[in-house]
This record gives structure tokens, C-alpha cells and sequence, in this order.
């Protein structure tokens, strides 16, 4: 295992929405950070041509991981037309065996969309796909398979409205202006969601970034689960690493 944290996350800014803070602390405690997208955010404009979108959202996304000193990667799928296939299996896990990283950070298995959970699924398959010899991937086999936390749902809760709870919480109370500063890099988001479904983006991650906060009695903090099926470690390294900033329930 290297010292190295891999987000997969669905679109450009839902690893800034998500999880920036846990990502800068590591970053902090020496740990090389690199996120990715599966899709490429073509669909996140009412203005922009789509070819002028990637371009715009792609150096977007670059300047965000630029401000923790991470590496952004993304898969090039479309928007919406995230698949579980051959394809975006095989880029996922030729970028895991590529980073080769202990840590994992993905979307929740559960969310409002169906890029945000089938990239989740993807991401949990290239992290054991990476040790597999005979898949159809050109990068060397990486037998280790990194711990895999899963973010919080976009608002904390399931297609349903059911509130998922976290079962580990970072403090991020010492990062949130720096969560802050990489969300706003992606600024061709800000007028996009907030007419398309009334999003007010920063505030809103500040607003559920304190409320999962008073979850533990801190200013700030993220949500995760753990991914504890047969084969994922079961020790939880974010604790070994981050110490009493992690809370676990």
C-alpha cells in the first residue's frame, strides 16, 4: 500500500461538495491526492456548447484539486449516460492500478441520481478489480485493495427522503474555508444549479457541512460508511491517520 487517496466521484465539484476537507487533511499528514470524475460534466450548462463545457469544467476541476496540491483524472464519460459496463470498469480500474492508492473515497451507493450510484458501483468494482490478473486493463495488477469509504448522499438522505447516517465523521471545522475555496473554482456550476434545480451550491455545502458538524459537536465535518464486505480491509485508516478528528458511531 502507498500513501496515496483516490476519490471517484460522478461529476466535476461532488468531491468538493463531499469531501474536500477530509481530502485536504490527508493531504496535510503527507498523503498524495487524486480526484476523478467518471463523467466529464457535459451536461451542467443551458448556455454553454458541449465541447465549451468539457473545456470550461475540465480547468474548473484541475484549479479545485490545484489548491490541495491533488491530481485530477477524469474517465471521459458522458453525463447521464454513466454506465456499469466494460468500458468505464476498465478505465476505473486502470486508474486505480495507476494511483494505486490505500484509500478510496466514492459517491454513496444511494443518492438522488443514477450517475452519482453507478459511479459508486464502479468504483467499489475497480478497487477489487485491481488485483484481478486477466481483466481487459494494460496497467500492472495491484493486489492490495484500498479501504473504501462512501460519502454522504447529496443532503444526507436516499431517493426516498430517508436520512442516511454517517458511521465515521471527520472533523473539518480547521478546513471548511478551504472546502469553500475549492467549490468555488467550479463556477460555471453556481448560476447552472441554482436554475436547474434551485441549488444555492456554497451555501448549501456550508449548511449541510454544519449540520453533519453538530452531529459530533463541531463547527464542521464530513460524512462517510465504509465499505466492510468480504476482502475490503475492515480497519478504519482514516482514524489511524487523522486521529481524534475522526468520530465513529
Amino acid at each position: 500500500m502507498e500513501k496515496s487517496v483516490l476519490g471517484i466521484f460522478a461529476h466535476p465539484d461532488d468531491a468538493e461538495i463531499l469531501c474536500a476537507g477530509t481530502l485536504s487533511l490527508l493531504r496535510k499528514a503527507g498523503w498524495s491526492v487524486h480526484i476523478a470524475t467518471v463523467a466529464m460534466g457535459d451536461k451542467g450548462t443551458a448556455t454553454h456548447t458541449r465541447d465549451d463545457i468539457i473545456r470550461i469544467r475540465n480547468a474548473e476541476a484541475i484549479k479545485a484539486a490545484t489548491e490541495i496540491g491533488a491530481t485530477y483524472h477524469c474517465l471521459d464519460i458522458d453525463d447521464v449516460y454513466v454506465l456499469y459496463n466494460r468500458e468505464s470498469i476498465n478505465k476505473a480500474t486502470a486508474l486505480v492500478r495507476k494511483v494505486r492508492p490505500g484509500i478510496v473515497f466514492t459517491m454513496s451507493p444511494t443518492d438522488y441520481m443514477l450517475d452519482h450510484e453507478i459511479s459508486s458501483q464502479i468504483a467499489q468494482t475497480a478497487c477489487f478489480a485491481a488485483g484481478i490478473k486477466n481483466m481487459e486493463v494494460d496497467e500492472e495488477v495491484y493486489e492490495y485493495i484500498p479501504s473504501l469509504y462512501y460519502c454522504d448522499p447529496i443532503e444526507g438522505t436516499d431517493r426516498f427522503g430517508n436520512l442516511i447516517l454517517p458511521s465515521v465523521y471527520v472533523d473539518i471545522s480547521d478546513e471548511i474555508e478551504m472546502k469553500a475555496k475549492m467549490l468555488a473554482c467550479h463556477e460555471s456550476q453556481q448560476s447552472w444549479l441554482k436554475s436547474h434545480h434551485d441549488s444555492e451550491y456554497i451555501q448549501a455545502m456550508r449548511r449541510f457541512s454544519e449540520q453533519r458538524g453538530k452531529d459530533i459537536n463541531k463547527a464542521y465535518a464530513e460524512g462517510f460508511r465504509q465499505h466492510l464486505g468480504h476482502g475490503y480491509p475492515h480497519d478504519n485508516i482514516l482514524k489511524e491517520i487523522l486521529g481524534d478528528l475522526v468520530v465513529t458511531m
